[in-house]
């Protein structure tokens, strides 16, 4: 690897690790302490614990694509592609249920508000990460011996 391709690697990583520390944290506190959450959401007693541990839950398993791309970011790029997908269907997704939320419900419009500014957040860091690293790969030349691509095919 040019020594160029260096940073644009490291930035990913970190960008991307930050963000998955974030959010692990967050799945993780839904997941053991569901009921300090519950009100933020509206939600109250076993239903309210049991939806705010779900949540945490699926946190955790949209984070399951982040640890491959952490750990070399060049060679994952296609899922650090899904994994800006995925944050934008969030941002999307939460900016839809936000609008769409009545008058009178002060508390969901903060919490949904809190996810979406995150979410965008994180977004925007990963997506310039993923450019710097395109345009780094993109540009790179392969040093003597090295393969930057797929595998050449048969010759005919």
């Amino acid at each position: 690897m040019r020594a160029r391709c260096r940073a644009p690697i490291w930035i990913a990583r970190v960008t991307v690790g930050a963000v998955f520390v974030l959010n692990v944290s967050c799945a993780l506190q839904f997941v053991f302490w569901p009921d300090r959450y519950a009100p933020s959401f509206e939600l109250q007693g076993v239903a309210g614990e049991a939806m705010v541990r779900g949540v945490g839950i699926l946190f955790l398993m949209w984070n399951a694509t982040y640890p491959p791309v952490i750990w070399d970011p060049r060679t994952h790029r296609t899922l650090f592609a899904v994994v800006l997908i995925q944050q934008a269907i969030g941002v999307v997704g939460e900016s839809w249920v936000w609008a769409a939320l009545p008058a009178g419900h002060d508390a969901l419009r903060a919490t949904g508000l809190r996810f979406i500014l995150f979410d965008l957040a994180g977004l925007v860091l990963m997506g310039i990460a993923f450019g710097l690293l395109s345009v780094c790969m993109h540009r790179q030349v392969p040093d003597a011996g090295e393969h930057i691509g797929p595998a050449p095919g048969p010759t005919h």
